[in-house]
């Protein structure tokens, strides 16, 4: 057991993590603008052309899976709607945990496959879906599917997706304005001018150079980092749902040492409350390393 002044408080450990979640967010933000910034004194009013169709592009092609980030997650684990009579018990407890966060009830669905996961979708409470496993509802107890739960429905609560998406937007942004950049080199000529400021413009070039190559990386990892903060939220939300962090510890126990696999793109894998596919290491992970979220639970 943990000493008390180890203890961590639930309220404590969601506002840290919302607080750093805005941090990495305004360093993506940051990254855009110093981005977008040097090339437009690289190519002055060329620039905002290029910034144009870097933004229409990306805009687009998220907002379209924002708005249909429910179907599309649902259709590409074959999921089927949870028909209240055969799955009595998961209703109820989505019931439950629903009217104690004050939240509207999410459709249900199940997920097939044996493995122990689950993951909530949509862009806010009144059009959010809760799905969950085959394998989740059959090995967990009570207190355990109500931990998972929790864990999704703070997800929905929070915002996640939004946030998510809001981030996703962002990085898409730079990574689309700095491939335009970098191609555009190809068919730009050299400027006429005096030899101290072609120096200077070859210094601006490589400058531009090596943020748009970096920046998409740098900014892809911040993303990571932030879609690691939301997993904690959600974990101490989940919390505060159910009033105590037992149940969720022993589900994730048991998906720490569940070897069963289900076929997920990976465009939805880090939806669920655990990567189900192939796990990397470091800061390359959409999810913090179970054994770090359940020792945080432990000391809560």
């Amino acid at each position: 057991m943990p000493k008390i002044k180890d203890r961590v408080s639930f309220y404590e450990q969601i506002a840290r993590n919302k607080r750093n979640s805005i941090i990495l967010m305004a360093i993506i933000i940051a990254v855009f603008i110093l981005l977008a910034y040097v090339i437009s004194l690289i190519y002055q009013q060329d620039a905002f052309f290029i910034l144009i169709i870097g933004i229409i592009v990306s805009i687009s092609y998220v907002l379209i899976s924002y708005y249909n980030s429910d179907k599309i997650a649902l259709a590409s684990v074959n999921a089927k709607e949870a028909d209240y009579n055969e799955y009595r018990q998961l209703h109820h407890s989505v019931e439950g945990l629903c009217l104690a966060s004050g939240m509207p009830k999410p459709k249900i669905y199940i997920i097939p496959g044996q493995q122990i996961n689950a993951f909530a979708s949509g862009r806010d409470p009144k059009h959010s879906v809760l799905a969950v496993t085959e394998g989740l509802v059959e090995k967990l107890n009570k207190q355990e599917l109500e931990g998972v739960i929790g864990h999704e429905l703070s997800h929905v609560a929070n915002y996640d997706i939004r946030f998510m998406t809001l981030a996703a937007v962002m990085v898409g942004m730079i990574a689309i304005i700095a491939q335009i950049f970098l191609r555009s080199l190809w068919f730009s000529r050299g400027s006429s001018g005096g030899k101290d400021r072609g120096k200077a413009n070859a210094a601006l070039l490589l400058i531009g150079i090596l943020l748009a190559i970096l920046a998409p990386i740098a900014v892809q990892l911040v993303q990571l980092a932030i879609s690691r903060k939301r997993e904690y939220v959600a974990d101490a939300s989940s919390v505060k749902f159910t009033r105590s962090p037992t149940g969720l510890i022993g589900a994730l126990k048991k998906i720490k040492n569940d070897s069963e696999k289900i076929k997920v793109s990976g465009a939805v894998a880090p939806l669920f409350i655990e990567n189900p596919l192939k796990r990397v290491s470091g800061l390359f992970q959409t999810h913090p390393p179970i054994e770090k979220r359940i020792e945080i639970l432990e000391r809560m």
